[in-house]
């Protein structure tokens, strides 16, 4: 036995379209719901909706799309699952070492099952919280997963639902806590149905990808209640931990009460329930700290929000790349109020945007831990021309590690750069449709050639080999210098592990020194010394006061009388 229910507010009729015919399904008169008991349902059952005549389109809740986007939907059963993990407490998404990773890349497989081959490796490592990128059911059998049209379902060539329950399952059982990537803001144009059952979205509002979701319109308590139900799904019957907002500033919404704040009491009355911390991160563009203040108090009550100022900060300092938007980055200053104060645009004249922005972070109200910093994330890389990542040297890509790894903030890897990882991560798609697959391509090249670009040097997104350039090649683990690079990530997470000052994560806990030339950087974290040489070549970095010992390194260091001699690209903790 299984209840089909649909919110269609406009129609006139709704038929629910099985595999052996359609039928009529049932006004509830309550606020557009349709709804049909059908006794021999259940579990497999493949199942679609006609509105007033319409081809048979895919549930907007759809749990299962096994035949893709435009196919049926298919009933799951999310009880089925036999769960191993009622021992799990959960885990605070503040201050623990996330890992973003890819399914479809990570593996050859790009299955959820092959992913979870691979937790032994993160937990020794040193890893807490594996960030799935989002795996909704989306266009095609590759792709990134931000033009998700099925935000119930689990993309079929992952495995699907079932496969994300027990992948989830797995890692509990290894320590390991899991956060989704979810996609509120737009929905993909390819299997898009939306519109045709009620209003999904509104013309009050724009955003880069066309109409806005509508959260304040007519309807929207009904869409809210279609992002809310999503979010609460996840965590109730999925077992997830945390979940990753995508660009929430692009949530165009003027009600009373703001869907973030909503997702945050809902989320924490949940959690309550449920007896465990259950996170909400949110991508931000605003650099407004109310993101992760109390919804009591005013603000939007995320867990945490990433901090792309840090990205921008250090990724200047170790490559000198300032275009776009990190024109007012490059500085040692710049990182220095980063590493200390959260966003460098806290109500300055951003030159990028044009205008001032952001607002300052008030360490007498907030802990570092609210902000994820990273070396280098999924846009970071792949929003590139090329979808290369950075251009360093082991050295270069050492000092990044030990500079996110040691800050106050809650750190977070993107895959493969914990040992270097040559392969590029690039923009892929795969759309069906002729018309759609060319404004993809020819979009991108010409989104890079206002920077310079020539069309042919821009990597095709619907061409396979694109993405399979992208995956990640394991091999590289055992080679120099690869292996040296994996070893020092290893070390420093464990030195965080262990270290109570590292995991102090107080604002202004970390004090810093460099000189004007941008050469070296110490930074003192209560016992423990970060020292950093940023040229190539040998420096003596002068400290006030010698070090009693070295704790690790990597290249050649040495404790003398004025401080510490260090290899050029090196970087050493010490302990005072």
């Amino acid at each position: 036995m299984h209840t089909f229910t649909v919110w269609a507010p406009a129609a006139s009729a709704v038929s629910l379209v099985l595999r052996s015919g359609a039928l009529k399904m049932a006004d509830t008169d309550d606020g557009g719901w349709w709804e049909l008991e059908v006794p021999k349902a259940g579990h497999g059952t493949d199942y679609a909706f006609s509105v007033d005549g319409s081809e048979p389109m895919p549930d907007p809740r759809s749990p299962w799309q096994p035949d893709g986007v435009h196919g049926f939907s298919r009933v799951f059963d999310t009880g089925l699952h036999e769960w191993s993990d009622a021992d799990w407490a959960g885990r605070d998404a503040r201050g623990s070492v996330f890992y973003e990773l890819h399914i479809g890349t990570f593996t050859p497989e790009g299955t959820l099952e092959a992913a979870a081959g691979h937790l032994d490796y993160l937990v020794a490592l040193g890893v807490e919280m594996v960030s799935l990128m989002p795996v909704a059911a989306f266009p095609g059998r590759h792709g990134w997963g931000y033009d998700g049209v099925d935000l119930y379902a689990v993309h079929e060539s992952y495995g699907g639902p079932e496969a994300l329950q027990r992948f989830v399952d797995q890692c509990h059982s290894v320590g390991l806590a899991v956060c989704l990537d979810v996609v509120y803001n737009h929905l993909g144009p390819s299997g898009n149905y939306l519109g045709s059952f009620g209003p999904y979205f509104t013309s009050r509002h724009t955003t880069p990808w066309g109409p806005a979701v509508n959260l304040d319109d007519t309807g929207s308590d009904e869409v809210r209640r279609w992002i809310c139900d999503n979010t609460l799904r996840w965590f109730r019957d999925f077992h997830l931990d945390a979940l990753r907002l995508d660009a929430v500033h692009a949530l165009a919404d003027d009600s009373p009460k703001h869907l973030l704040a909503q997702l945050s009491e809902e989320t924490a009355a949940l959690s309550a329930s449920l007896g465990r911390p259950l996170g909400l991160v949110a991508e931000s563009d605003l650099n407004d700290p109310r993101m992760v203040e109390p919804v009591a108090e005013g603000g939007l009550g995320m867990t945490a929000q990433w901090s792309d100022d840090f990205h921008h900060a250090l990724h200047t300092l170790l490559t000198g790349e300032r275009a776009g938007y990190y024109v007012d980055f490059g500085e040692p200053a710049v990182f220095a109020k980063t590493l200390r104060e959260v966003f460098l645009h806290d109500g300055s004249y951003s030159t990028f945007r044009g205008k001032d922005w952001g607002r300052p972070v008030d360490p007498g109200r907030h802990r570092g831990g609210e902000f994820l910093v990273y070396t280098s994330n999924h846009d970071q890389v792949g929003n590139r021309a090329l979808g290369d990542r950075p251009h360093l040297t082991p050295g270069q890509l050492a000092i990044g590690a030990a500079l996110v790894l040691t800050s106050p903030y809650t750190p977070m890897l993107f895959m493969g750069e914990e040992w270097g990882a040559s392969t590029p991560w690039r923009y892929f798609t795969d759309h069906d449709e002729p018309e759609l697959a060319e404004a993809v391509r020819t979009g991108r090249r010409r989104e890079f050639a206002a920077y310079g670009w020539d069309a042919e040097d821009i990597p095709d997104p619907q061409d396979p080999a694109t993405w399979q350039s992208s995956v990640l090649d394991w091999a590289e683990l055992d080679e120099p210098p690869h292996r040296e690079l994996l070893a020092w990530y290893r070390d420093l997470l464990a030195l965080r592990a262990r270290s109570d000052d590292l995991r102090d994560d107080r604002l202004g806990s970390a004090e810093i020194s460099y000189d004007e030339a941008g050469s070296w950087l110490v930074i003192r974290r209560g016992s423990l010394r970060v020292v950093v040489n940023l040229d190539p070549g040998e420096l003596l970095v002068p400290l006030d006061g010698v070090p009693a010992y070295q704790v690790m390194a990597f290249g050649a260091a040495e404790i003398v009388t004025e401080g510490v001699r260090i290899a050029g690209h090196g970087v050493g903790v010490f302990a005072a």
